[in-house]
């Protein structure tokens, strides 16, 4: 950085984006052969494939981040604004299906037998386990404030704790989820009502995974002291992404489970 005129970042090449796009397609691919053909050893690939280059990318990132000086104020700020377009890329995507939802609902045709939810399905419970879903991640949300506030403050304890907790209760999130859908009483392929249920709240339960799956990186970077209180974006955009992962919640909760049951 002592011979740089300038500073911005300058990436060097990396064979990460075509070793994730590769596994990316192996992932899709193999799931295919999973669904129609029962074989999960392309499954399997895409997702060592995947695991590997998310290692290897962060790897990469946390080196040229916290160790080489690369991440100055100037790149942070275009960190930044590529995680905001980000997660408004996001909100476009979750648009698309209340969409399809509410195009469904709110005029339900002749084969669904005039009304919502559609004659032969027996909606969830929302008073239930989506309720205590709702709270878990309401909670978790606060845990993530205390998390960004304790680092901000250098208490690294309490920062440690907080973060500890939000991915505790992301993954009992999860578990939660799971056992929602293995004892719903419809399926996927149960028209309408089914594509738009398991679309809309699986995509979101895989945000979930992949924002605990986030958190867990900073949780090992909070423990090998590579947070500061003035350089931590790494931390900041996966609490803006956790935050986001909330708010969808909410409008999956109070659209698909209250009002659509």
């Amino acid at each position: 950085m002592t011979h740089q005129t300038h500073a911005y970042h300058m990436v060097n090449p990396s064979p990460w984006p075509l070793t994730g796009a590769l596994s990316a397609l192996l992932l899709t691919s193999g799931m295919i052969m999973w669904f129609h053909f029962n074989s999960n050893s392309l499954l399997m690939m895409g997702l060592l494939g995947n695991a590997l280059t998310m290692y290897q990318w962060w790897r990469d990132i946390i080196r040229e981040g916290t160790f080489q000086g690369h991440h100055t104020s100037i790149v942070q700020k275009g960190l930044r604004y590529g995680m905001i377009l980000f997660i408004i890329s996001e909100v476009l995507f979750f648009s698309g299906f209340f969409w399809a939802f509410y195009h469904s609902s709110l005029a339900p045709t002749p084969e669904l037998g005039g009304h919502w939810p559609p004659t032969g399905i027996n909606p969830l419970n929302p008073l239930e386990v989506p309720l205590l879903n709702t709270s878990v991640l309401l909670a978790s949300g606060v845990s993530i404030t205390w998390a960004h506030h304790s680092l901000m403050e250098g208490n690294r304890k309490h920062m440690i704790q907080a973060l500890l907790i939000t991915i505790i209760l992301g993954i009992y999130f999860t578990i939660l989820q799971m056992s929602e859908y293995y004892e719903s009483s419809f399926t996927i392929s149960d028209g309408i009502y089914g594509s738009t249920f398991f679309v809309a709240t699986g995509f979101h339960g895989l945000h979930v995974i992949i924002g605990t799956t986030f958190l867990t990186v900073c949780l090992l970077r909070q423990l090998y002291y590579h947070f500061t209180s003035s350089h931590h974006f790494g931390f900041e955009a996966a609490a803006w992404y956790w935050h986001f992962v909330d708010v969808v919640w909410l409008f999956l909760y109070v659209s698909i489970y209250w009002w659509g049951s």
